[in-house]
């Protein structure tokens, strides 16, 4: 019987510029890792909190991986109750999907404790439970993501039809996150319900662009479709440093760029050789703004959810 097993799931790009709630992206520079442990009585318990957080709520309705470890339990019909520990490596409300990570960790962590585990693809239910917790209905960018790996695409929800895409070869991802807070729920409760037929074709020929430019590995579609009309400019002016970091990004060489989630970090992809030039005139571009960021890369094939470690209770 394993008493205790940790996971790790990693941040994530929300929308990927041109998909939003369809296209996620798994950016494995930080991690949040989550460790279950089977305790006596029922339900989810929060443990202990670290990392980037000293405290966390304790309520299912409150707290993402407890809300996702709770689903799990809940499904399996686990005779046993849980302890949840978490250890953030995700900045909270930073646009890198910190509240998915948790949640697909939890998720996986508590499904390793089981007799009969569910596979990795049907985790997806469970955590999408626990960002609700975030933002209800919950998007699936940041969760599918994390939890699956690489570029990832929402080609229908009911029944749900996830898949990997390819990611263009000698690419990466620069994140730069800057020292504010945006909240996913605010965030999207300024978004229009309707926008002009005109915004929505040329969004399609983004979107379409952009996918097809992944799948064959020809960068000028990719470049052709990076740039969001649809949702940005709605939220532009939560980040007045976004318009002078993106053109910073784009002098320097990168493919695109845009904001990450919703969120204030913003992120590029750049060709390897340039990745250096395009994060250096990030900074430099927020640093002219009088704003600290900090900046972080990984690749585009990046890893999703982890199990790092199982313990069998002692004979």
């Amino acid at each position: 019987m394993i008493q205790s097993a940790t996971a790790s799931a990693p941040a994530s790009i929300g929308n990927v510029s041109v998909g939003f709630d369809v296209l996620g992206q798994a950016f494995d520079a930080v991690r949040d890792t989550i460790t279950a442990e089977r305790v006596r009585g029922s339900g989810v318990t929060l443990g202990s909190v670290g990392g980037l957080a000293d405290a966390l709520p304790d309520s299912l309705e409150s707290n993402t991986a407890l809300a996702a470890a709770g689903a799990v339990l809940s499904a399996a019909r686990a005779p046993f109750a849980v302890r949840i520990s978490i250890h953030k490596g995700v900045p909270i409300s930073a646009g890198m999907g910190g509240s998915a990570a948790s949640a697909v960790a939890a998720a996986a962590a508590v499904n390793a404790l089981l007799d009969t585990p569910f596979a990795v693809e049907d985790l997806l239910p469970f955590a999408l439970r626990g960002e609700a917790v975030s933002a209800d209905p919950p998007p699936w960018d940041n969760v599918m993501a994390s939890l699956h790996g690489g570029l990832v695409i929402a080609a229908r929800l009911d029944p749900a039809l996830i898949r990997r895409l390819p990611a263009p070869q000698g690419v990466v991802a620069i994140l730069l996150h800057p020292d504010v807070r945006i909240e996913t729920r605010a965030a999207r409760g300024i978004l229009k319900p309707s926008v002009p037929l005109h915004t929505a074709v040329e969004h399609a020929r983004r979107i379409s662009a952009f996918t097809l430019g992944c799948a064959t590995n020809d960068f000028d579609l990719v470049r052709a479709g990076f740039e969001d009309i649809l949702i940005e400019p709605q939220r532009r002016y939560l980040l007045p440093e976004l318009p002078a970091v993106k053109k910073a990004a784009m002098e320097a060489g990168a493919l695109g760029c845009s904001f990450s989630g919703s969120g204030p970090s913003v992120f590029a992809w750049a060709l390897v050789g340039d990745a250096d030039a395009v994060e250096a005139a990030m900074t430099g571009a927020f640093r002219q703004a009088r704003r600290q960021a900090r900046a972080y890369r990984a690749p585009l094939d990046s890893a999703g959810v982890r199990i790092e470690q199982r313990a069998e209770a002692a004979a």
